[in-house]
Parts: structure tokens; C-alpha cells; sequence
């Protein structure tokens, strides 16, 4: 690895100026680090030309690409140039599009003809649409072609200027755009790369959108401190997975949500284990998936925790449980609290096979108490104010914690359900579920119940040639010993995927929203502990005059 830590992302571009190796590549370019840095600058002249500062509007851009070399070469761009960038997100449509662009002040918007009917008809004033493979956009940069690292900047280059205002992916409500520094970004990445030990002759393999901090914080930025190359898919795909690590030589990877579970759909080969990769690194794979993945494949997959916003990290040791993430680095005062009394949760007491006894006391939300590096959302106070608590940086995510100080994921507190008045974690739920051998994949949520708090739902996808029945899972769900009482969902449907977002994690707003008032097959027990059921129209219909007469909806 690189010895020098660097202050800027731009310094991170400008070091890889005359180095002559592979940098970059897609299955239709193969770059240089040289000629990574040369793009970046000749884009960072074109940007200046384009955007020269004016009172009262931002410099700031947004990306509206899949995967290609032009995504890294214009980040590597806007940090030459002291530009901020926003990922816009492609699945988003119509009104919701246009607000992403117009709330980050976005003066250009850099994307591909594939993309270029997502904004016919927006109102996007003042806005500069670049379009990245056609004839117009390559005679725009043909001037700039000789540029330098360095020529051309809007202003001062510092550790704080602004650089990324990546949307959140909250359930409900508009996106927020969260805030991330120059140096909050280089610091990332070199926290990463010593961790990981990564070298210049690795491959940082990015199939993760890019729009997402996941990418771009855990992939990129890491690979840049380096000197390691990049090799990129425009989006992500589990059947070209193996093929392009061994065709990149990649040795490392990030994923989100989905993804590991749709790789161990793919079917087995032989040559499972004919690769170079030696880790993934990432969110939500699950321990029972993260065992099927290093079985399989051979590649440990590292399970790590850090929010986009940057205000609460966790610290994988050597000494970390299966399970675990890790635990709060010495510097760092995290907390599990009671999100409605603030009060600190009681530690985790587990049973011989390592299984939580007391989840509905142990669980509840990380709270940083500590300095933390959070460093706001773009243009939304209230939200600010939402996450910094009386002082303290509320993650809205749920841990439990074991009696020596190593944390364990439980989920987002918009996934915590109150069932009979016990507080219930989704994600928790969702552990146990995953061991049916029958499921391919499971959500948990919840729905309201007819009366008051909440009803446990599931959604299974089944895996090939399986078939939904009632008692196997009755029966699986009877011999889980933490299944505590009300774990156990009311509702099943079973579909033949579940539905997920742009960044491959389940999408539950979705979900939720559906209820049980589904095309899909539903089975419900009519009592606790009575035998599972098809949900017919019959039954619906009584249901839902039982939600109406207490005033209520099986939806949100």
C-alpha cells in the first residue's frame, strides 16, 4: 500500500499521475492510472468552463450513470476542481427524479443516452444535461485534452471542501442528501486499505451502483489510497459475477442487501473456487449466507458498519464473534439505547449454540455519545436535528451488545415492530427464518395490527423446485429455541422474488404497503399457534371489516 496518507481526494487523483499501469477497466476500456488522472483533469477544465462560480448557485453536479469509466473519471473531476457531486439514482422517476436534481442544486447533470429519457419533460431550470456517449459531448473535451492535474479549479482545494451529497435510502419521505468532505472521503478510504491491507497490485472489483456510498466509499476510495486498480460492471449481475473476477483478476469486492443471496442462486460449478478473490467486504448478507458464500467460494465475507452519513463506525478485531461486527474503536463512546427512554439497553446474553435469549431487553439503538465526524444533510435542518439528539448522534439503526463490548446488527429502527407491546427487531426475526432450507430469501415487517401495535409479516422466495408447506414451516418454526412467542408471523406470502431497490436491498416500504391484500399466495393462522392457512377472499374481507371497525387499515 501506498506509506503517505492524503489530506484531499484530489491529491489521491493527482498521485496517480505517470503511473503507467492498469487503472481502470470495463469490458470496453482499458485506462491507466496515468490516463485516469489525465480524464479527470481534462473533465475538470471542461467543468470549470461550464460552471464558473456565480453568486448564490452551488458547484455542484450530478451523475446519472451506471457503472462506466466515466463515473470515476468525473468524481476524480468535481475533487480536482473543488466540485461536489451528487449520485442521482436511475430507478427514480418523473417528479421524484427532478426534486433529487433541484434540491442538490445540481448546474450540471452528467449522463448516457440510455438514460436520457428519464429527463424528457422535467422541469429542471438552468440546468446543463452532458451526455456522455455521443460525438458532442467528446468535442466538448477535445480542447482540454492536454490538462493537468491541477490546472483547473473553482477555488481552494481543502480536506473540508464539500464532495459528495449522497442520498440516503429511507423508507419513507424524500431522500436526504448527506454530506461528505474531501477529507472525511481520503480518510475513509486510508482507514480501509490499512485494514484490509490492500496493495497496488489488487483489484477492487465494483459492481455495487455507484450512486450509493457503499461504492464509492468502500470500493473506490479505498483502491485510490492504494494505488490499486478498479475494475467495474455497469450494473450488478450474478451470473457474470465469477467471470469478471477472473477475467479482471479482481481480489476484492463490496456488496449491499440481495447481493450474496443472488449469487448462491446462481448454479454451482466445479470451478467455484477458481478465482483470485480474497475478500468481500459489505452490509446484510447474513452469518448463514456469509458461512454458504466461504463454503462455496472459498472468500470470507467481512460483514462492516458505517452509515453514509458518517457519524457512527464500528471496528472489526481479529477477537470479533461470528456474528458480531466488530466493536467501537477506543476513541469512540457508542452506546445501545432504549430509543424511547434513552436509557442503556441491557447487555446480550446468548445461549450455548450463540443464539440471543433476550432480544426484547438487548436490543435497541446505536447511539454515538462521542465526537462524531457527522457532517450534516444538504439543506434540511430538521433532519439534523433529528439525528443529533441532545448532543449525541443517533443512528437509527438497531445493535445489541454483548457483555464484552462487541456489537451485533439488528436491523433499522423503522423495521422495530410492537407486537402486544413487546418491541420486536425485524432483522432479528428475519436470522431465524433464513435457516428454513426451503427459503431463498425472507422479509420481515410489519403490518398493523386490527386493534393496536403491530403484526409480524413475512414474504419468502422459495428456492427452485420448492414449494410452500404449512406444517414443514410450522413445524421449522417450533424448533427454533429463540423464536421467542411473538416472533413467529401471523402472515406468509410467498412470491416468486422479493422485491428489492437500486442498491439490492429489500425494498419493505414496498412491502408493507401490500400487506396481506395481494395477488400472491398468503398464508395466515387465524389464532396464535393454530395451523397455517391459505388467507382466501373470505377471510380477507372479515379481516378487513375488522380493521374498520376499529378504525384502522391492514396497510400503513
Amino acid at each position: 500500500m501506498r506509506s503517505s496518507s492524503a489530506d484531499t481526494v484530489a491529491e489521491l487523483v493527482r498521485r496517480q499521475w505517470g503511473d503507467h499501469r492498469i487503472g481502470l477497466r470495463d469490458e470496453h476500456h482499458t485506462l491507466t492510472h496515468h490516463q485516469v488522472a489525465a480524464g479527470a483533469a481534462a473533465r475538470a477544465a471542461l467543468l470549470v468552463e461550464l460552471m464558473p462560480p456565480l453568486p448564490g448557485r452551488e458547484p455542484h453536479l450530478g451523475i446519472l450513470l451506471d457503472n462506466t469509466p466515466e463515473y470515476p473519471l468525473w468524481l476524480g473531476a468535481a475533487a480536482l476542481a473543488g466540485a461536489a457531486v451528487a449520485g442521482i439514482n436511475p430507478t427514480r422517476r418523473g417528479a421524484e427524479l427532478a426534486r433529487d436534481i433541484r434540491h442538490t442544486a445540481c448546474r450540471i447533470v452528467v449522463t448516457q443516452r440510455a438514460h436520457l429519457p428519464l429527463l424528457d419533460g422535467l422541469d429542471l431550470p438552468g440546468v446543463r444535461i452532458l451526455v456522455t456517449d455521443t460525438t458532442a459531448y467528446e468535442e466538448l473535451l477535445a480542447p482540454y485534452a492536454d490538462a493537468r492535474p491541477g490546472d483547473a479549479s473553482l477555488g481552494p482545494v481543502r480536506p473540508d471542501s464539500r464532495f459528495l451529497l449522497s442520498f440516503t435510502s429511507g423508507s419513507t419521505g424524500a431522500p436526504k442528501a448527506a454530506l461528505c468532505s474531501q477529507g472525511r472521503l481520503a480518510a475513509a478510504g486510508a482507514s480501509l486499505a490499512s485494514h484490509f491491507s490492500v496493495r497496488p497490485d489488487d483489484v477492487h472489483y465494483v459492481c455495487m451502483p455507484m450512486f450509493h456510498g457503499n461504492a464509492v466509499i468502500a470500493d473506490w476510495a479505498p483502491a485510490m489510497v492504494a494505488g490499486a486498480g478498479v475494475a467495474l460492471r455497469a450494473r450488478f449481475s450474478a451470473s457474470r459475477f465469477l467471470p469478471d473476477v477472473r477475467r479482471y483478476g479482481a481480489t476484492y469486492f463490496t456488496y449491499v442487501g440481495r447481493a450474496v443471496q443472488y449469487l448462491l442462486a446462481t448454479p454451482p460449478g466445479p470451478d467455484d473456487r477458481a478465482h483470485s478473490l480474497r475478500l468481500g467486504f459489505g452490509t446484510e448478507a447474513g452469518a448463514v449466507d456469509a458461512a454458504r458464500f466461504r463454503e462455496r467460494f472459498g472468500v470470507p465475507l467481512v460483514e462492516g458498519y458505517g452509515s453514509s452519513e458518517g457519524g457512527a463506525a464500528i471496528q472489526r478485531t481479529p477477537d470479533t464473534p461470528t456474528g458480531a461486527i466488530g466493536r467501537a474503536a477506543p476513541s469512540d463512546d457508542l452506546a445501545v439505547l432504549d430509543p424511547e427512554t434513552g436509557k442503556e439497553c441491557a447487555p446480550a446474553r446468548f445461549s450455548p449454540e450463540g443464539r440471543l435469549l433476550n432480544a426484547s431487553e438487548a436490543v435497541g439503538e446505536l447511539v454515538n455519545r462521542g465526537r462524531s465526524p457527522f457532517e450534516g444533510y444538504w439543506r434540511n435542518p430538521e433532519a439534523e436535528a433529528a439525528r443529533l439528539r441532545g448532543g449525541w448522534y443517533w443512528t437509527g439503526d438497531l445493535f445489541y451488545r454483548d457483555a464484552t463490548g462487541f456489537l451485533y446488527f439488528a436491523g433499522r429502527t423503522d423495521d422495530r415492530l410492537r407486537v402486544d407491546s413487546e418491541n420486536l427487531a425485524a432483522a432479528m426475526i428475519e436470522g431465524i427464518l433464513a435457516r428454513w432450507d426451503r427459503a431463498a430469501g425472507v422479509a420481515v415487517y410489519a403490518i398493523p395490527d386490527p386493534v393496536a401495535g403491530d403484526q409480524v409479516m413475512a414474504a419468502i422466495a422459495l428456492r427452485e423446485g420448492e414449494a410452500f408447506d404449512p406444517a414443514a414451516f410450522a413445524a421449522f418454526l417450533a424448533a427454533q429455541p429463540d423464536l421467542g412467542t411473538k416472533m413467529p408471523p401471523r402472515f406468509v406470502r410467498v412470491m416468486a422474488e422479493l422485491p428489492l431497490t437500486a442498491t439490492n436491498k429489500i425494498h419493505r416500504a414496498a412491502l408493507r404497503q401490500a400487506s396481506f391484500l395481494t395477488t400472491d399466495p398468503v398464508w395466515w393462522r387465524p389464532t396464535p399457534g393454530s395451523p397455517y392457512e391459505p388467507l382466501t377472499l373470505e377471510a380477507t374481507a372479515a379481516l378487513t371489516t375488522h380493521y374498520t371497525a376499529h378504525g384502522r387499515t391492514p396497510t400503513p
